[in-house]
């Protein structure tokens, strides 16, 4: 079982926002992976962005520059 560390956790609207951050994060090299959205957290959609802490200010820079709006951004032990 994988240990649980603090991550930075992008939540969205819609899939097809998830969706599109996934695409955008590869075509970007952008650390990270979807995810189920953790227990703790309620969002409109079922998926997530999962990165590490450091990757905030890239990642909003980059949903920025392509358009995609978050949900919300969340410390959390994943």
């Amino acid at each position: 079982m994988r240990k649980k560390e603090l991550r930075l956790i992008v939540t969205f609207h819609t899939t097809a926002d998830a969706m599109a951050m996934e695409k955008a994060c590869k075509e970007h090299a952008v650390p990270g992976r979807l995810i189920p959205v953790p227990r703790v957290i309620s969002a409109g959609c079922g998926l997530s962005w999962c990165t590490e802490l450091e990757e905030r200010e890239n990642i909003k820079a980059m949903m920025q520059s392509v358009g995609i709006e978050e949900e919300d951004m969340h410390e959390c032990m994943v």
